[in-house]
């Protein structure tokens, strides 16, 4: 369980770096994503506090949802991309639609987000082990 929290929260905070370096080059607005989030929440209202939470809420949902799938069948960086890939679609494309603040976000920064998110979470629940040639750890990839 430790592995799975720990995924969660490290995919959680270093997979919004393609949109906010996005946002940052072209002079965008960093938080749009966020607050876009908030409005997947009852009610509706785009806010950083509520996208927050969205994004807390979602995080953990699909690492819990990679971790049951890596239980089966460990993919590691590269099959978590993929799932992050399929994750974008889901989230972007079937249920962000019927949302005008995820629909107006640029989409390839958002699906390089989801990417990061996949990848991170497949190499952070693959096995830690010790290289035989020293103390270096290393993740499966």
């Amino acid at each position: 369980m430790t592995r799975v929290l720990r995924a969660a929260v490290v995919a959680g905070v270093l997979s919004g770096a393609p949109s906010t370096l996005h946002a940052l080059a072209t002079g965008g607005d960093v938080l749009a994503a966020t607050r876009a989030a908030g409005t997947l929440l009852p009610g509706r209202r785009a806010s950083v506090v509520r996208g927050a939470v969205a994004h807390v809420l979602l995080t953990a949902g699909w690492t819990a949802v990679l971790a049951a799938l890596h239980r089966r069948r460990p993919f590691g960086a590269v099959g978590g991309a993929v799932a992050g890939l399929v994750i974008a679609v889901l989230d972007l494309e079937v249920v962000g639609r019927r949302y005008p603040a995820v629909r107006a976000l640029p989409r390839g920064p958002q699906y390089a987000d989801h990417l990061a998110f996949g990848a991170l979470v497949g190499a952070l629940l693959s096995p830690v082990r010790r290289e035989t040639n020293g103390p270096l750890l290393s993740c499966r990839v």
